[in-house]
């Protein structure tokens, strides 16, 4: 009698734990990145935001901006480009390049994640495998050796090198434009995601056969008409002004950024609770109306207790638990 009233008593609280297990709400999770990752000032904006927030990101490297001008346009050769070329520029001086890299390795320690966004930001539409490997090979050449570039290598931070050789595990394509030799780069350089997607609306990240996770950015709602857009800043800037600066409609400009990414949060807060992706770039658009946008969000749902605003690195953790945690323990039979 008694070892039923045990077994009895023990059946109950696995199926009372697993009931309340159910009834726990899915976290919900933010990711905001952002590309290029080039403005100082910037990077300390954004850094200042997150320690007041307690969001974690991942800034989209792009690697001829820790050249400096002179060593890039003397180095630098982007597959099929010539010689010198970068559609985002280069570091214009040594100072500024040093600062850059300062707020790269402060943002790895606080617990931010950097990942690469190639180097000169050309449309990979139509390379190759063996093109986007050669980027790649001077995305993490540059990043290992950038102190030394510079003339500052007795500047150049313990663990460096280790963080530049281990420590980049994602991508985001300029322009979002991928070809069909990009994955096998990819793999083969030894990333283990990419963000260069755009979603019918926030989707989880599909996983590969080939172990590759993608992620994909989503089109949310916005505007009087709710049309969808790329949660974006700049398909922001291109709607709201055709791409001109217009800091005149600064305010209104924010307020629609605003509604539109609290809404799709809230859709999947009181919904599935899908994570909510928005990207962003180290430009201050109309104003920095977008920026304003996305500060005040986070001030608003990244300390809810069941909010979680995190870089895709820290996401692609929690997938990995997630998934060893639907494994049956070994010799379970209950």
């Amino acid at each position: 009698m008694l070892r039923k009233i045990l077994v009895a008593s023990l059946l109950c609280s696995v199926f009372s734990s697993a009931a309340l297990a159910e009834e726990q709400p899915r976290k919900q999770f933010v990711i905001v990145s952002f590309d290029g990752a080039g403005d100082n000032t910037l990077w300390d904006r954004s850094r200042a935001t997150a320690a007041e927030t307690g969001a974690k990101f991942t800034y989209f490297l792009s690697c001829t901006l820790i050249m400096d001008y002179k060593t890039g346009k003397a180095t630098y050769q982007g597959p099929g480009k010539k010689l010198g070329r970068s559609n985002v520029g280069f570091g214009q001086t040594i100072q500024e390049v040093e600062t850059r890299l300062n707020n790269i390795w402060q943002a790895h320690q606080e617990g931010h994640e950097i990942a690469s966004h190639a180097c000169g930001h050309f449309d990979g539409k139509d390379w190759t495998a063996a093109d986007w490997e050669a980027e790649f090979e001077t995305f993490s050449k540059t990043l290992e050796n950038a102190w030394q570039m510079i003339g500052k290598k007795d500047a150049e931070p313990q663990g460096w090198r280790e963080f530049a050789k281990t420590g980049i595990k994602g991508f985001r394509a300029p322009y979002l434009s991928q070809s069909d030799g990009l994955t096998a780069a990819e793999k083969k350089h030894g990333f283990i995601y990419d963000a260069s997607l755009v979603t019918k609306g926030p989707q989880y990240p599909v996983t590969a056969k080939d172990g590759m996770t993608r992620f994909g950015v989503p089109l949310i709602p916005e505007g009087p008409n709710s049309r969808p857009i790329i949660a974006m800043d700049y398909n922001l800037f291109v709607r709201h002004s055709v791409g001109v600066e217009t800091p005149s409609k600064a305010a209104e400009f924010e307020e629609r950024a605003y509604k539109a990414f609290r809404t799709a949060f809230d859709k999947q807060y009181n919904g599935e609770r899908i994570p909510l992706q928005m990207g962003f770039h180290f430009v201050k658009m109309n104003g920095g109306a977008y920026w304003n946008a996305y500060e005040r969000l986070l001030r608003e749902v990244c300390k809810m207790q069941d909010v979680s605003c995190v870089n895709y690195a820290s996401y692609m953790e929690t997938l990995k638990t997630e998934k060893a945690e639907q494994k049956p323990a070994a010799g379970s039979s209950f």
